[in-house]
């Protein structure tokens, strides 16, 4: 199997599995803080790492400790932080739909900070579509839709584009994917420890004996963490990080259906159009790579 297949394989079983982290970050929003479970599942997450690795990335130079750095801020602490916050007030599905917008975001970044390619005028015109899809969402009058919670979960979109393009960069270091994003964990706890010590005033153990909460963050703690940043890092690394970010178009069908399912969470018609703009929109600016390997395949 060849590395672009294992690549899409890989970001494949990622957005599957990330696409219910909403979910179970709503219901643990019951018991936790948002800091709580971002520090907690990450904490795992590095457990796991370490136990998987058995090493420990060696220090080099503070020019790739700094890349390190900066991917912790971005992709572990203000990501998720941002991204929990968000939930506490608005829908999981508006969240997971918001959270579509990243490879526009990382094309943006990439074409105007970076510069890197050519935006073609098809892409703006998704980009549009999708800006009014996500207006839909976030005034569609559902309970619990704030359009702060939406803010919040577009802002994410910016920290998550800006960590793929860093992984990026990070992969060119030669170093194994395990190793590396234990790294990033471990930069990721580290920004996130002066909030919790800030923000929380108490600590109540009884909340684990649950069995609902420790399955909920085993789940965030080793799936969604060690597994799927792993499992993202190497699909990134062999795919490049737009082309990878494409994969995160199918977790708003995947969190939505979830949260109408599972959570109860009510599907308006304006959220219905909402869905289908901002896909629409995420399919119209990936229309220009579809017709060149389409183009390359016939050749």
């Amino acid at each position: 199997m060849s590395d672009t297949m294992k690549g899409h394989l890989s970001a494949s079983l990622t957005v599957v599995i990330w696409a219910m982290t909403f979910i179970s970050t709503k219901v643990l929003l019951k018991d936790f803080l948002p800091i709580e479970i971002l520090f907690i599942r990450f904490l795992i997450g590095f457990i796991v790492l370490t136990i998987a690795s058995r090493k420990i990335l060696p220090f080099k130079s503070w020019r790739e400790e700094g890349y390190f750095m900066i991917a912790g801020l971005f992709g572990v602490f203000l990501y998720y932080y941002l991204e929990n916050v968000a939930l506490t007030y608005t829908l999981a599905m508006n969240v997971g739909i918001i959270g579509s917008v990243s490879p526009f975001m990382t094309a943006l970044i990439s074409r105007f900070i970076l510069k890197q390619g050519k935006i073609p005028r098809v892409f703006v015109l998704g980009f549009i579509c999708s800006m009014i899809g996500i207006a839909l969402i976030s005034f569609s009058g559902t309970i619990n839709v704030n359009p702060l919670g939406d803010g919040l979960a577009l802002i994410a979109t910016v920290c998550w584009a800006s960590y793929s393009l860093i992984i990026k960069k990070i992969s060119t270091f030669g170093y194994g994917t395990i190793v590396t994003t234990q790294r990033i964990f471990f930069y990721g706890l580290l920004f996130m420890l002066p909030v919790l010590l800030i923000t929380l005033d108490s600590f109540d153990v009884s909340r684990f004996g649950q069995v609902g909460n420790l399955g909920n963050l085993l789940f965030l703690g080793v799936g969604a963490s060690a597994l799927c940043f792993v499992t993202w890092n190497f699909s990134v690394k062999n795919l490049g990080a737009v082309r990878a970010t494409v994969y995160i178009y199918t977790i708003p069908m995947l969190t939505t259906l979830a949260s109408v399912l599972i959570l109860g969470e009510t599907l308006t018609i304006k959220t219905f159009f909402g869905i289908l703009l901002t896909l629409a929109g995420l399919v119209l600016s990936e229309l220009p790579n579809l017709l060149r390997q389409r183009k390359r395949t016939n050749t």
